[in-house]
């Protein structure tokens, strides 16, 4: 008990900081929440999303599961579209994925977790989708990289097919959604690029994406043909 006392005297410093710093901060907050950000990011402990970015509580509206998916099965997930769309009305939806992650790492290598295997199929679609390029990088860092980069754009274009987005978007409600790759050895984040804002053809802008993403690497992705 004494690790989950120490967490509690933490809050009581956190809390009596806070109300020092700011005497209105609390009783502000519990009025209401307005962010104009949906963060979508991995469960990974090291990659904190107020912190990353410098805003504080009641500032960005958060959903994390491993491996930043998007995926129409997860009520979770899309129920937490629909609230900060339909009900906050935030303006960007930020997927957030990061390197070195370890879902990401599972799939590319088809480790086996146990039940985790049913979540990381998902990013195995991903690498499946994307072989022919990845399997041509010889550096097994680079391919990790390249299939987090690969992976937050495919989550992207999971967003922009569903209906709670494209509702908005055919009722002209301004949403933007966004594609970042943090990094966990600087601290930075890796913007990718891809910023969507209304309905798209998704074969064209994941073509598009995967050229960007490849050239970086200076590979010629048309040498692998696009699908």
């Amino acid at each position: 008990m004494s690790s989950i006392n120490t967490l509690l005297e933490n809050n009581r410093k956190w809390a009596a900081k806070m109300s020092k710093d700011d005497p209105d901060f609390f009783r502000r907050l519990a009025r209401q929440q307005t962010p104009n950000y949906l963060w979508i990011g991995c469960s990974d402990s090291r990659v904190p999303a107020n912190e990353i970015i410098g805003l504080a509580p009641g500032e960005i509206f958060v959903h994390r599961n491993i491996a930043n998916v998007v995926v129409s099965s997860d009520l979770n997930c899309v129920s937490a579209v629909q609230f900060s769309v339909d009900v906050l009305k935030v303006g960007h939806i930020i997927v957030t994925g990061h390197y070195g992650c370890g879902g990401v790492t599972a799939a590319l290598s088809d480790q086996r977790l146990g039940l985790c295997d049913h979540w990381t199929s998902h990013v195995r679609s991903v690498y499946v989708l994307h072989e022919q390029l990845l399997l041509s990088i010889q550096s097994e860092e680079d391919r990790l990289r390249l299939l987090c980069e690969l992976n937050v754009v495919e989550q992207v274009l999971h967003l922009c097919r569903l209906p709670t987005v494209l509702d908005a978007w055919e009722r002209k409600q301004p949403l933007c959604i966004h594609g970042w790759c943090y990094g966990l050895d600087n601290g930075l984040v890796h913007d990718l690029g891809i910023d969507i804002d209304h309905r798209i053809e998704r074969t064209e802008v994941r073509a598009a994406m995967v050229e960007r993403l490849a050239s970086a690497f200076s590979i010629s992705h048309a040498a692998y043909g696009n699908k």
